[in-house]
């Protein structure tokens, strides 16, 4: 049996209840309802989409502003997936667009990032969002 709150989510949606809304997740977000906010660079901004009370990990929307550059670094506390839905990103020299899949290992220095136009992308931290 599904919540108020997430049947609630799920007309908010346009979703009409059937069979199969059992099956349904248990968190629910619209990009559209949450705010962005200042990035640990000039230059980008974050969405949060969701937040892993347990492990600090979070599922985020991020914009890089055209021609910010992002400095090699490290994410000490968690593994780093990045899908590009939007924008050309340079990584060592090399252009890459939307459908681009980026992994940084924990601890693994990556970078520099160069946004040659506005970048978009969903990326996953497993773990706090740190900076080093």
């Amino acid at each position: 049996m599904r919540s108020a709150r997430a049947h609630a989510l799920l007309l908010a949606c346009n979703f009409r209840p059937s069979a199969f809304d059992e099956r349904m997740f248990q968190y629910i977000t619209l990009a559209r309802d949450k705010a962005w906010q200042p990035g640990p660079y000039p230059g980008v901004e974050l969405l949060v989409l969701h937040k892993n009370a347990a492990t600090g990990g979070v599922a985020v929307l991020r914009k890089f502003h055209a021609g910010a550059t992002i400095p090699a670094h490290t994410h000490p506390l968690a593994n780093e997936l990045v899908y590009i839905l939007s924008g050309d990103w340079e990584e060592s020299g090399v252009t890459y667009t939307a459908g681009a899949v980026f992994f940084a290992p924990k601890g693994e220095r990556h970078g520099p990032h160069v946004a040659r136009n506005e970048v978009v992308s969903f990326t996953v931290f497993d773990g706090p969002l740190t900076v080093a």
